[in-house]
C-alpha cells in the first residue's frame, strides 16, 4: 500500500481509521494503547501563561492537520520552512507574547485526541532549566485529579538540591523523570546527569531520555544528543530503566545496539519513519518497546497508524507494544518479572 498522505484525514484510507462529523478516529476495535511521549505548553524565565486545564475547539499541532506526509521518513522532516518558523516563534517568543498554538496544548484537549485515538492514558514529559522553569511542578498540579494524564517529572542535573527536587516531585505524582539534553544545554555523559540517572533509580523512577539529533535543531544541541553519548549514562546506572525516546532519532542503528547490549534500555517510537519501526520490533526485544507520538508536534493518530502497519498480523506483538508494555513501565515493573513476548 502506499503510505503518501495528502493530510491527516487521508488516514482513513487505512482500515483502522474513519472520518466521523469531520473528526479521525481509529476503531474502537483496535484496542487501547498508551502514549508515552506527550507534552503540553511549556514556559521558561516566567510562569506559564496558557491554562493547562481550559479547552478549546481544536489543537494547533505544530504539524499542520492538512500537511501532507508519509511514512518513510522521520517525521519533521514534512515541516515546511513556514511551519518550522511558527513552531519555533510559539515555542520561544509565545513564553512572552502569548501564541495561538501553544493556548491550544491543555490537558482537556491532549484527552479529547486520546479518545478519538484510542489512546487510554498519556504520559506527560517535563522539561526544565536549572532555575526559572517550573514546567513539573505546573503539569503535576494541573493533572493531579486526572487518572487518563500521568507525569513524568523534570530536575535539570545542575539544579540545587536535586534529591529534594526530586521527592518533591515523586510526592506530587511523577512517575519518572525526562530528561533532554539539546534543551537543558547539558550533555547525556556529564557527571552530574549520570548521578541524577542513579538518584532516579534508587526511587525507582524510569528515565526518559530524548535521544539522537533529529535534524532540525542546533549544532551544538546536535552534538549533546549523539547517541554514543548516552552510553555513559546507561553502562554506569545498571539499576535505573531508560527509555531512548524517538529510538535514537536519526541514529536508530546505535539505539537499537544499545538497546540489544543492556537489558534495562527500553526505546519508543515518536516521530520514526515506518522502516525504522519494523527494523526496531524485529531487533529489539519486543518487551521493550513502546509507542510515543510527542503530541502536540504531531497528531497521535500518525504514529498510532504507523505501528498497526508493522504489527499487522501479530495482535500480541500489537498490544504490547501499543498498550502493555507501556503500562508495566508505568506500574514500575522491573524487566526481569514478565517473560518476553515472542514475535510470533
Amino acid at each position: 500500500m502506499n503510505h503518501d498522505y495528502a493530510h491527516l484525514h487521508d488516514l482513513a484510507r487505512l482500515p483502522w481509521f474513519s472520518v466521523v462529523d469531520g473528526e479521525l478516529r481509529l476503531d474502537p476495535a483496535v484496542g487501547p494503547a498508551i502514549d508515552v511521549h506527550t507534552h503540553l505548553a511549556q514556559s521558561f524565565l516566567r510562569p506559564n501563561r496558557v491554562d493547562l486545564r481550559a479547552e478549546s475547539e481544536g489543537v494547533r499541532h505544530y504539524l499542520p492537520r492538512d500537511r501532507a506526509f508519509a511514512f518513510d521518513r522521520y517525521l519533521n522532516q514534512y515541516l515546511s520552512a513556514d511551519d518550522r518558523q511558527r513552531m519555533e516563534r510559539d515555542l520561544v517568543w509565545g513564553v512572552f507574547a502569548g501564541g495561538e498554538m501553544r493556548a491550544t496544548h491543555t490537558a482537556p484537549n491532549l484527552a479529547r485526541e486520546m479518545r478519538a485515538s484510542g489512546v487510554v492514558k498519556s504520559v506527560l514529559l517535563a522539561i526544565d532549566w536549572p532555575i526559572l522553569s517550573w514546567n513539573a511542578i505546573e503539569w503535576l498540579r494541573a493533572c493531579a485529579d486526572r487518572d487518563d494524564i500521568v507525569v513524568f517529572g523534570s530536575v535539570h542535573p545542575l539544579a540545587p538540591r536535586v534529591g529534594e527536587r526530586l521527592d518533591q516531585q515523586v510526592a506530587l505524582g511523577a512517575r519518572g523523570i525526562k530528561i533532554h539534553p539539546a534543551v537543558q544545554i547539558l550533555g547525556p555523559d556529564h557527571p552530574r546527569t549520570i548521578a541524577l540517572c542513579r538518584m532516579c533509580g534508587e526511587r525507582g523512577l524510569p528515565v526518559f531520555f530524548h535521544c539522537g539529533p533529529v535534524g532540525i535543531e542546533g549544532e551544538g544541541a546536535r552534538a549533546r544528543c549523539q547517541v554514543d553519548r548516552y552510553r555513559a549514562a546507561i553502562e554506569q546506572n545498571p539499576g535505573t530503566t531508560f527509555v531512548l525516546g524517538h529510538s535514537g532519532a536519526l541514529q536508530p542503528e546505535k539505539a537499537i545496539a544499545l538497546a540489544r547490549e543492556f537489558p534495562h534500555v527500553w526505546v519508543e517510537f515518536a516521530s520514526q519513519s515506518l522502516p525504522v519501526i519494523e527494523r526496531v520490533i524485529a531487533e529489539v526485544d519486543p518487551s521493550r518497546i513502546c509507542f510515543g507520538s510527542d503530541w502536540p508536534f504531531y497528531p497521535q493518530a500518525i504514529g498510532i497508524a504507523k505501528v498497526l502497519v508493522a504489527t499487522e498480523g501479530n495482535e500480541g506483538l500489537r498490544r504490547a507494544v501499543l498498550h502493555d508494555n507501556a503500562a508495566r513501565l508505568l506500574g514500575r515493573v522491573r524487566q526481569g518479572e514478565a517473560a518476553p513476548l515472542g514475535r510470533d
